[in-house]
């Protein structure tokens, strides 16, 4: 099976109200922690390489370990590019054989969002590749991502038929809240669900992604601070509101935070109770179990998409 768009994927999720977990991949143990766990609950995926991720990796690991999941598994996956911030970047991803790609054109004005959206898609659409793009700004740090909350915004609803009709892009990254990184609230955590709504409103039918959407999972923030961490405070999005979010116009959900503290908090527990472990295998072993095992959880009690492939 080769690797699919996301457009017969976000049709299904859309009209089916879950979404499709989009998980952000670095490493062997990564891609076969979510994979592991989506094969055992057929459910179809999204596998994304940030900028970051392509510095750390070497582009050509990651497509291989991808295309050796697609071999492993049968499931319908998509390769998607997460932030790409360039022209230059979304076609190098393209002519490398990924089939889908975000653009990020979010800190630039309004109108050259616009220009450079469109010149992705145009370039995409003639490959058969599905293009992403993104209104509004999230807050937080991830990866190389970096967003002041004094420079965040949430999406204006009024901007997006224009956006979206103008570009031609197949589905629309929006800020209701969410934001990158494990310290996502000071306080309540709250998502612009009357924002969602209105987007919906103006563009019925049309695929909606929610970026920054990890939950900070706590069993693995106490233990990372249990055993050597310091992360006081950090707070994700709560499960039943992107549970909620699926049930409406999202369909496309991105996790990555909640990757790293379940592979981080693990290695760390391991370390603690076996100190004279050197095997990196002793350790990536169980990392890689806790991965699978979080993967689960989000795929049945947050996506909804198991039994969707």
């Amino acid at each position: 099976m080769p690797l699919v768009t996301t457009t017969e994927m976000f049709k299904k999720a859309y009209d089916g109200g879950y979404a499709i977990g989009a998980f952000n991949v670095n490493n062997m143990e990564i891609v076969q922690g979510i994979t592991g766990a989506a094969k055992e609950l057929n459910a179809p995926l999204i596998l994304q390489v940030s900028k970051g991720a392509r510095n750390y990796a070497n582009p050509i690991y990651l497509t291989k370990l991808v295309e050796a999941a697609l071999e492993d598994t049968g499931l319908p996956i998509c390769l998607h590019l997460d932030h790409g911030d360039s022209f230059e970047t979304c076609k190098s991803c393209i002519d490398s054989g990924f089939t889908s790609v975000m653009i990020d054109g979010s800190h630039l004005s309004f109108e050259e969002n616009i220009a450079v959206t469109k010149r992705v898609v145009e370039y995409a659409h003639d490959r058969g590749v599905v293009v992403e793009g993104e209104l509004g700004r999230l807050a937080g740090v991830e990866d190389e991502i970096q967003v002041s909350h004094e420079d965040s915004s949430y999406t204006r609803p009024e901007e997006v038929y224009e956006f979206a009709t103008k570009t031609g892009v197949d589905s629309l990254a929006i800020a209701i809240g969410t934001s990158h990184g494990a310290f996502k609230f000071k306080g309540e955590p709250v998502l612009r669900f009357d924002i969602l709504e209105k987007v919906t409103e103006i563009l019925p039918g049309f695929p909606i992604v929610l970026h920054g959407a990890s939950s900070v999972i706590p069993e693995f923030v106490d233990m990372i601070n249990e055993y050597g961490g310091s992360m006081p405070g950090a707070q994700g999005v709560p499960e039943n509101l992107l549970r909620q979010a699926a049930q409406s116009a999202v369909c496309k959900i991105n996790i990555d935070s909640d990757l790293r503290l379940a592979m981080t908090g693990t290695i760390r527990k391991h370390f603690a109770e076996h100190p004279s472990d050197f095997d990196p295998r002793q350790y990536l072993t169980p990392a890689r179990d806790a991965i699978k095992a979080m993967v689960a959880h989000k795929i049945v009690d947050v996506l909804g998409c198991d039994n969707k492939a």
